[in-house]
């Protein structure tokens, strides 16, 4: 019996393919979205062929409103469907002035805009239902935006942003919401993003099927935020401790004493 459809953007290599075998492995149909179809199809294949589940695949370019919008139709009204993987997106290492402009724009597109709305998509079907898991692929730029590319960094900004407020807004529905801030991966992030992995030192990367079962773990053990390359999780209890305390003093009516003039 089939424990529920997880649908996987960015599914067809590396970290969204590693998802793919690992929910099938768990005994969940899947249905896989991405540009490639070849690689698609390839996946999908395997997959079936190796866990017995049914797999679909949608070729489409979330940069493309019809082919984002066709993936939002399906979950809107796939009711099987219990699992929404936002993993399409990728990255640059160059400096923000000898980047592309229109490169930037299409960032943004699959990393803020697409997972956006595919999140509203999903969010009525999975709250009628009581039962749902969105799991969005930030990165360790969200914390260190200035680490590569800055649009980069904003764009994974967003997505914790984003995650935080959808957890607190989903509380009590049903529906888990995880954000999982990957650091270097070894994929083909990295030669898209113009900083081959090769040239970056080896205690850093990770693979790509090591952070997803360590993401993996980080869900079933109810984690809000999974940072697996983090080796002391009490770093990010201190960061986020630091952050509610300032929460409740971030806005007054009344500037503080050392931005007051002297009179």
């Amino acid at each position: 019996m089939t424990q529920g459809t997880v649908l996987i953007t960015g599914a067809s290599s590396g970290i969204g393919a590693v998802y793919a075998d690992r929910f099938a492995a768990r005994g969940h149909d899947l249905i896989l979205v991405a540009r490639n179809r070849a690689r698609l199809d390839a996946v999908a294949e395997a997959l079936t062929r190796r866990h017995g589940v049914a797999v679909r695949t949608v070729e489409a370019d979330l940069t493309d409103r019809a082919g984002l919008a066709a993936v939002e139709e399906m979950l809107k009204s796939d009711a099987s469907l219990t699992h929404l993987v936002n993993n399409a997106g990728f990255g640059s290492a160059a400096p923000l002035a000898a980047a592309s402009v229109d490169e930037m724009e299409r960032m943004i597109a699959i990393n803020v805009t697409a997972p956006m709305r595919l999140t509203y998509a999903a969010v009525p079907a999975f709250t009628a239902r009581g039962r749902g898991t969105i799991i969005n692929i930030a990165s360790i730029v969200a914390i260190g935006p200035e680490v590569l590319n800055g649009v980069y960094g904003g764009s994974k900004s967003f997505v914790l942003g984003f995650s935080h407020s959808l957890r607190k807004e989903l509380a009590g529905t049903g529906v888990t919401v995880q954000v999982v801030l990957p650091g270097a991966t070894g994929t083909e992030f990295w030669d898209v993003a113009g900083l081959p992995a090769s040239n970056l030192p080896k205690d850093w990367v990770m693979s790509a099927e090591d952070l997803v079962d360590a993401a993996l773990a980080g869900l079933d053990r109810g984690e809000f935020a999974t940072i697996p390359s983090l080796q002391e999780a009490a770093e990010w209890d201190a960061w986020e401790a630091a952050r509610q305390i300032m929460l409740p003093h971030l806005s007054s009516a009344v500037p503080a004493p050392r931005y007051r003039t002297a009179q």
